[in-house]
């Protein structure tokens, strides 16, 4: 294997340039340092642990949290030539046995696992004799806290400092606001001097937003003009998702549904064919998406309220990997918002946590309701500015606006002068003129 960076990049990817700050991030790596890397889905984070892996002597050790990530980053790198191996729950003892001699024996690039895997102790022991080229943690914002995917096994792997201390850490998530990249730095002690923030804007992705009216109408009329098209309808409860799905089939669209309730084999066949197959539209909870790597999705439609903006912009950021126009379509009404907070209220979180929560619903609530560009409303969120973008449902249909402090002034006015003892009917009828016998005896028809 080439050590030089760009010569693997042509050799195993195909590529003739890096895009954005990877070559950046690699010639840090390889250089010996730790980083942290914030990169738009799509964005090409796993060439950024890859490459240098690839480039420093050792074997490559990727923390995933998913085995169907793992399982497709290693198939597709085996197929580019290079030796990678992931070491998960589904290999049996002798496949263990064989990808551990093969380890001991220098033979694989890329060692793939999840991190309760990593965790334990003859795993530790086994890595510590040997020489790593560099420790990557994908899907960082899973350790913490005040993320939306939350996994306390990622907290333990702050251990990795004291374990392996001259080995270069990377953590990599697409998904994290200032106090979560706050805290992935601290916890892995990574040194913010070592962060790598690249632009959140997603521009071929165009954001929209609707009150429901009829959900599965509403779902429908935006599906039709895509039919033949790949995407991911996101439903909140398993129940809603069979529904939808069945629904959907039944008018013709190739509708699949995936939730933790399934079996493993059926979430596993609906997932490939998702994967491989064109014009399928998965129907699914959140408990799919992570790891998906399908550069031609064209949609995202989340026909319930998403948890957060963190998680709505990680969901929708599934669509357009390949570059090409994609849409997200969001649903929201009153009762979503009530069952999120009820979610939030029944939790066992810390009052702390539920605080940040209700904040995070709430702020998805203003981008939802927002009559300002919703590009501009996701993007400041995370830090980032733009002007209006041009491609996002109020800047190429604006909502019709008034000024209303007139009014306003008007009603308190009213308000105040009829005694603050009166009830909304009572008063917009005064305000309106409307004869009646108990505004006259009042004196509320003088009021000016």
């Amino acid at each position: 294997m080439p050590a030089d960076p760009l010569s693997i990049l042509n050799t195993v990817y195909g590529y003739d340039s890096f895009r954005g700050r990877q070559r950046d991030i690699i010639e840090h790596v390889i250089a010996g340092n730790h980083a942290f890397v914030l990169m738009p889905t799509g964005g090409g984070k796993s060439l950024c642990y890859q490459n240098p892996a690839l480039a420093r002597p050792g074997i490559g050790l990727i923390v995933s949290p998913l085995i169907a990530l793992m399982e497709d980053q290693v198939a597709a790198l085996r197929q580019a030539g290079v030796k990678a191996a992931a070491l998960n729950s589904r290999l049996q003892f002798a496949e263990k046995d064989r990808l551990w001699r093969d380890v001991e024996r220098g033979k694989l690039d890329l060692l793939y696992m999840a991190p309760e895997t990593l965790l334990r102790p003859e795993t530790l022991e086994r890595l510590k004799s040997r020489r790593l080229s560099l420790i990557a943690i994908d899907e960082a914002h899973c350790l913490s806290h005040w993320g939306h995917d939350f996994r306390p096994e990622y907290r333990a792997l702050d251990c990795l400092a004291d374990l392996f201390p001259d080995v270069p850490r990377l953590a990599l998530t697409a998904t994290a606001d200032t106090p979560t990249r706050r805290e992935i730095v601290e916890h892995l002690s990574i040194g913010a001097h070592n962060s790598f923030i690249s632009g959140f804007d997603r521009p071929n992705i165009r954001y929209c937003a609707a009150e429901k009216t009829n959900t599965m109408q509403q779902v429908r009329h935006f599906l039709e003009p895509r039919r033949g098209e790949s995407g991911i309808v996101y439903c909140l409860s398993k129940r809603k998702t069979e529904d939808v799905a069945s629904t959907l089939s039944a008018h013709g669209f190739i509708a699949t549904p995936y939730h933790a309730g399934m079996e493993m084999k059926a979430r596993e066949e609906n997932q490939r064919r998702f994967q491989h197959e064109q014009g399928v539209i998965m129907v699914a909870t959140i408990a799919f998406g992570m790891g998906i790597d399908k550069p031609d999705v064209r949609f995202i439609v989340h026909a319930d309220l998403p948890a957060s903006i963190e998680a709505y912009y990680q969901e929708t950021g599934r669509a357009g990997r390949d570059g090409l126009p994609a849409e997200a379509l969001m649903l929201y009404g009153a009762q979503d918002m009530a069952l999120r907070r009820r979610f939030i209220e029944e939790s066992e979180s810390p009052d702390a946590c539920k605080q940040l929560e209700r904040r995070k619903l709430d702020a998805l609530l203003g981008f939802a309701e927002s009559s300002r560009c919703r590009r501009q409303v996701l993007l400041r969120y995370f830090g980032d500015d733009c002007g209006p973008c041009g491609n996002c449902d109020v800047c190429l249909d604006p909502p019709k606006t008034f000024d209303g402090s007139i009014a306003a002034q008007k009603l308190l006015s009213c308000i105040y002068r009829t005694g603050e003892r009166f009830g909304q009917a009572h008063v917009v009828s005064v305000l309106l003129g409307e004869p009646d016998e108990r505004i006259g005896r009042l004196g509320h028809d003088k009021l000016s």
